[in-house]
């Protein structure tokens, strides 16, 4: 039986007070988004839940947003947050599943494969009446171990090495309009299209209007519509990390948890000077 990596509102409202279950908000917002996710966090958000700053828990040394922590850093936060070893992690977020995802995928990259996403994330939370809490989290330290899992993740020259070898099928999450250079990427200074070779699937594909994640079935006529062989090695791109989990997330749901991120993304491919772009 395959681990499906969502869980139900209805499953989580049923093991709130489970002993072994730690709930983390994962909400982000694009740089210029009028939204402050911590405010909003102090406002409401699912009872005994951690806020996970994204752009904090990161590599801060790096120029490309909110890139991989090290192993180090990495366990330090979360220790802090309540979140260790032997933890069941339920991530969500204010928007659905978008950001939800990344976290989890960077909780597996670091050696934590108990994580799962709660699916429709505090909206559908919030629309069914379930209990929502304010105030600061006040969690109790617990011991966590970051082992870095390098299969997951890929660096510029390993996508670069990529073009030549053909072994792992390039997925780019971002808009159909950003795929093709037709429209102006957000962050200023990027080149307009893609990495040559690969095919899309963007967010809006494989999340329903209401912010849950299609069926399997459904997720798998998405993929190979967009001339995806799921039994194949994956990488998963988007603008700068965010979206491609979504990717990950979705591979998962469909049996193959393997999947890669190309972490720097688009940021980092459409930013650099040596590295080739496909158009239209």
């Amino acid at each position: 039986m395959i681990q499906d990596p969502l869980v139900s509102t209805a499953w989580l409202a049923e093991h709130l007070d489970a002993p072994d279950v730690r709930i983390v908000d994962a909400s982000w917002f694009m740089p210029g988004t009028p939204r402050d996710p911590k405010a909003e966090f102090a406002l409401a958000h699912i009872p005994g839940a951690v806020f996970f700053d994204i752009d904090e828990i990161s590599d801060e040394t790096s120029d490309l947003p909110h890139m991989l922590p090290s192993p180090i850093k990495f366990a330090s936060r979360v220790r802090k947050l309540g979140l260790g070893d032997g933890s069941r992690i339920v991530v969500y977020d204010s928007q659905g599943i978008l950001p939800a995802a990344r976290v989890w995928w960077t909780f597996r990259a670091m050696g934590h494969e108990d994580v799962v996403v709660l699916d429709g994330g505090l909206p559908k939370w919030i629309a069914e009446g379930r209990p929502v809490e304010d105030g600061p989290a006040a969690p109790q330290e617990r011991h966590f171990t970051s082992r870095h899992q390098a299969d997951i993740v890929r660096t510029v020259e390993q996508m670069k090495r990529n073009l030549e070898t053909g072994r792992e099928q390039v997925i780019d999450a971002r808009p159909p309009g950003r795929f093709t250079g037709e429209t102006p990427e957000p962050r200023a200074g990027l080149r307009g299209g893609r990495i040559p070779g690969s095919c899309n699937v963007p967010l809006t594909a494989m999340v329903a209007p209401d912010g849950t994640m299609l069926s399997a079935d459904k997720l798998s006529t998405v993929f190979e519509a967009a001339g995806v062989d799921i039994t194949r090695p994956v990488v998963a791109t988007c603008g700068s990390g965010i979206t491609a989990a979504v990717v990950a997330l979705a591979l998962a749901r469909l049996g193959r948890p393997r999947a890669a991120v190309y972490d720097g993304s688009w940021t980092e491919w459409g930013g650099r000077e040596d590295t080739p772009v496909e158009q239209g």
